[in-house]
């Protein structure tokens, strides 16, 4: 007689674990976010390098890669069909990757340049911090800046005032946004716990995908950066119409990025760190 093989039931169990505490800590990038409003060295920096090129760039051109490191800026910019276009017509042919690479070379002097120009601190951002301060919540920063251009920056920031725990340039990592890589070395860098704890503070669209590929909560400012794009005493001469019509705009880019929130700049974030707090707390994950 042969044996009878009994029925067998596999069961699945499926676990999840979930941090429940505080943010521990926020994650803010610089230009536009933090410092500079509109984010306007960037730009300055760009359409300089483009012109002494013989390939000038339109300012909407200049902001659309945004938050991507410099050199892949750059590529990004050259690989828009007008501009290669342009650059054909200027230089007899296309962009090849060694002008790509001299063109790096010459555009970092004229960042540093541009970031001596624009260093001041968003209105609002020595609130933020000394609220973090006083609720236990570490400070980081990371850029699409190479580490040789920001030196100034720092200086000049923690004159004022600012002075993040952690800073992390593209230049560190492997690759730059929207990796989430340099977010994930400021977590490293803050100690802390769960990558759930984290919140990421962007101006750009691609930074927001940083942190959401980060595991990261996500804040979108939209006024003060590089969605609106304009200085802060053009942003305040325009009309509140006019104003409305901009900033709906930028909050609707956001939200289709996937940011959790949207506010106008780091002035108006602090009640979204209380909401994710909360939302933490009640066992919710970004």
């Amino acid at each position: 007689m042969q044996p009878v093989e009994e029925d067998r039931k596999f069961i699945m169990y499926h676990f999840t674990r979930r941090y429940i505490g505080p943010v521990q800590a926020i994650i803010m990038d610089w230009a536009g976010t933090t410092v500079d409003f509109g984010s306007m060295a960037p730009i300055r920096a760009f359409q300089n390098l483009f012109a002494a090129n013989n390939a000038p760039i339109t300012i909407a051109e200049a902001r659309e890669p945004m938050g991507a490191e410099k050199r892949e800026h750059i590529r990004q910019l050259c690989a828009m069909p007008r501009v290669r276009e342009a650059w054909k017509e200027s230089h007899g042919g296309y962009p090849t990757v060694a002008d790509i690479d001299r063109m790096y070379e010459e555009f970092v002097p004229l960042q540093i340049e541009a970031i001596a120009q624009c260093g001041q601190l968003i209105p609002g951002l020595k609130d933020t911090l000394a609220w973090c301060k006083e609720n236990d919540i570490a400070i980081g920063a990371n850029t699409g800046y190479a580490e040789r251009m920001i030196g100034g920056l720092l200086e000049n920031a923690a004159e004022q005032g600012y002075k993040p725990q952690s800073n992390v340039c593209a230049t560190d990592v492997p690759k730059g946004r929207p990796y989430p890589h340099m977010c994930l070395k400021n977590a490293i860098e803050l100690e802390v716990s769960d990558v759930a704890a984290c919140v990421k503070i962007d101006d750009t669209l691609t930074g927001i995908d940083e942190g959401l590929s980060a595991g990261m909560w996500t804040i979108g400012v939209a006024v003060s950066g590089n969605e609106v794009g304009l200085p802060l005493e053009e942003w305040q001469a325009l009309s509140e119409d006019e104003q409305n019509v901009m900033r709906k705009a930028a909050y609707q880019r956001f939200y289709q990025a996937g940011a959790h929130y949207v506010v106008d700049s780091i002035a108006d974030v602090i009640p979204c760190l209380e909401e994710i707090h909360l939302r933490l707390q009640a066992g919710e994950a970004p």
